[in-house]
């Protein structure tokens, strides 16, 4: 088994700007779903004081794409806030360790998803124990 390293001061730095970029990035797509969601109810307030009857389809259509849009937010919002702790982590530099055991979390896993806070056992452990 290979001996995990502490992450260096200028990996830390290109893990900042990945987050940042990451954080730009959901931002953006937050702004969107916000709009799109805002969007759709103009069009619904529109369709139903002209006078014409919305079909029941139509309305199950809106509910569905109106939930999908809510689900969509609040993940992109759970990892909105995953990176700004990522963020806060890299300033304390307690980046790159895993905060149930302590031991330096794998680069593969940073790099894949720099905004983690469990190595994979404890994230596993986690999950079984949440009952996913």
């Amino acid at each position: 088994m290979p001996i995990r390293k502490k992450v260096t001061r200028a990996e830390m730095k290109k893990y900042k700007e990945k987050l940042l970029a990451l954080k730009e990035e959901i931002t953006k797509g937050l702004k969107n779903i916000s709009q799109n969601a805002t969007s759709t109810s103009q069009e619904e307030l529109s369709r139903t004081s002209s006078g014409y009857g919305t079909h029941i389809a139509d309305d199950a259509a809106d509910n569905f794409e109106r939930e999908i849009s809510l689900n969509l937010a609040s993940n992109e919002a759970k990892i909105l806030a995953d990176i700004e702790n990522a963020l806060k982590r890299i300033e304390t530099k307690e980046f790159g360790i895993c905060q149930a055991c302590q031991k330096p979390i794998p680069k593969n896993r940073l790099n894949a998803m720099p905004y983690v806070k469990l190595c994979k056992k404890c994230q596993e452990k986690s999950e079984n124990s949440a009952g996913f």
